[in-house]
């Protein structure tokens, strides 16, 4: 893409971002932020619920620790989220008026049933949890576990129900009013349900659970290293590591059969996720490694170091046949950032295969009852921790960044979307402005996570006991801290 259609310039002042990248830039990060939030969430959910339930049931000190840990966790996380998600409802109107005016009629109902089902059910149940424990029977107390954990898997399947919709429109029938082509409903079931819907859903369930398995095993596999006896914390690990054995290479499973619905449904798409540009048989890339810097922005195959197998990515998009031809990129007049897709889509798998490994490893350690003896493996899951994530955001960018140029595929381009009255200067500065108050709430985040974890070493009594051991030291927490 040329450089002016990045840059533009307006009276009297600098260059700037064009409205257009300036605004997707700025959703795109909005979004990211945002997802990290509500992804913590959902992937926390079953933990909160578990915890809860065995510390009720049995009465065991270790969960009723467990359980206070990660509800605060959850506390903050669901805070982050609400603040990070309320302003991207704005951006449609201020970035995006285009797309409100087209889509508002089959996108404003799902939004609405998030506000006012799931946001709620999961505000109300949370704050039973948080200030509740004296106050409602142990029934209660596990059912406002369950609800919690509803509320935020509900939120997620009603955000999925919009965007699933715009990746496959159905139930719909484009109108003119006012001189402006708007979609109306025409079929709420198929609108709502629509054939990417159950994928998207699933992928990204699963996707978020990874992600807090790796988190909780992270901070488990600290505080067992910094306090081996610990047997709150060693139960949280191997919880971390069974939940991962599960939702792993069922990630990888799944990930497989929705590659294929991405073939039939958005071949685009999936040319862009495998840089497949003349139509034919299509290889799958295990290793595709630029032999220049200008292959890094534009992966064609012939300017990379591949280990591919032949015929694999006809296999995988056809179901079974080597040789199926796959539409190439060189069939349409406008393609998504190809290598965005491209990178992403790998390194979502890539790490996904590692949290395989690392569930298989944990797996036998588990069996030979060695977890939290094994001081390679919880170094390795600290390390992991925040990877999750990265498969999460690389995933959402597959998703995404392929469908264009396509705001709603096939019916509204995302340049069309663009307010036409937003400037340069007003895209580029919001977008400037939201960059800074988003890494200022993340910073805070990861500094209340940090203080919640001090305060478990104190408790742990790790500062008084870590001097005799062979271990570095932590450093002694003052109580401004």
């Amino acid at each position: 893409m040329p450089t002016t259609a990045f840059l533009s310039a307006d009276p009297g002042w600098m260059a700037f971002l064009s409205p257009e990248i300036a605004s997707r830039a700025q959703f795109g990060w909005t979004i990211t932020v945002h997802i990290i939030f509500a992804a913590l969430s959902v992937g926390l959910a079953p933990f909160i619920i578990y915890f809860t339930w065995k510390g009720v049931s049995t009465d065991d000190e270790r969960f009723s620790k467990l359980r206070s840990f990660w509800t605060n966790v959850f506390a903050v996380g669901f805070v982050m989220g609400t603040v990070t998600g309320i302003p991207m409802s704005f951006q449609f109107g201020t970035n995006f008026p285009r797309f409100s005016a087209v889509a508002g009629e089959l996108i404003g109902g799902p939004l609405a049933f998030e506000a006012k089902m799931a946001f709620f059910l999961e505000a109300i149940f949370l704050g039973v949890l948080l200030f509740g424990r004296e106050r409602v029977s142990d029934r209660t107390y596990v059912l406002s576990s369950v609800l919690v954990g509803v509320g935020a898997w509900l939120s997620g399947f009603w955000i999925l129900v919009v965007n699933a919709w715009m990746q496959t429109p159905r139930g719909y029938e484009m109108v003119t009013r006012n001189g402006m082509e708007i979609a109306t409903l025409t079929d709420p079931v198929a609108a709502f349900f629509t054939p990417r819907l159950p994928w998207m859903y699933v992928h990204m369930i699963n996707a978020s659970v990874i992600s807090v398995a790796l988190l909780v095993g992270g901070v488990s596999a600290y505080l067992v290293w910094k306090k081996p006896s610990s047997k709150a914390w060693t139960t949280a690990l191997k919880i971390a590591v069974l939940i991962l054995l599960v939702s792993a290479p069922l990630q990888a499973i799944h990930g497989d059969a929705y590659g294929r619905h991405v073939a039939d449904t958005q071949p685009q798409k999936f040319a862009a996720m495998e840089a497949h540009y003349e139509t034919g048989r299509a290889d799958l890339h295990l290793v595709a490694v630029p032999t220049r810097p200008s292959a890094l922005t534009d992966p064609r195959a012939e300017n990379l170091f591949t280990v591919s197998l032949p015929g694999m990515g006809s296999f995988l998009a056809s179901g079974g046949d080597p040789n199926a031809e796959v539409l190439g990129l060189n069939e349409y007049e406008e393609n998504p950032p190809v290598a965005l897709v491209f990178w992403s889509f790998r390194i979502m798998v890539g790490l996904g295969f590692l949290f395989i490994g690392l569930a298989l490893w944990g797996g036998s350690l588990i069996y030979r009852g060695t977890l939290a003896e094994n001081s390679r493996f919880l170094k390795a899951m600290m390390v992991a921790s925040p990877l999750g994530y990265a498969a999460l955001l690389t995933g959402w960018y597959v998703t995404e960044i392929g469908r264009q140029p396509w705001v709603i595929q096939g019916v509204l381009r995302t340049n069309d979307a663009i307010s036409r009255s937003l400037t340069s200067f007003q895209a580029t500065a919001t977008l400037i402005g939201f960059v800074l108050i988003y890494v200022g709430l993340i910073a805070v985040a990861l500094l209340v996570l940090r203080w919640m974890v001090l305060d478990e070493l104190r408790e742990l009594s790790v500062i008084e006991t870590s001097r005799d051991t062979d271990r570095d030291p932590v450093p002694q927490v003052g109580d401004d801290d």
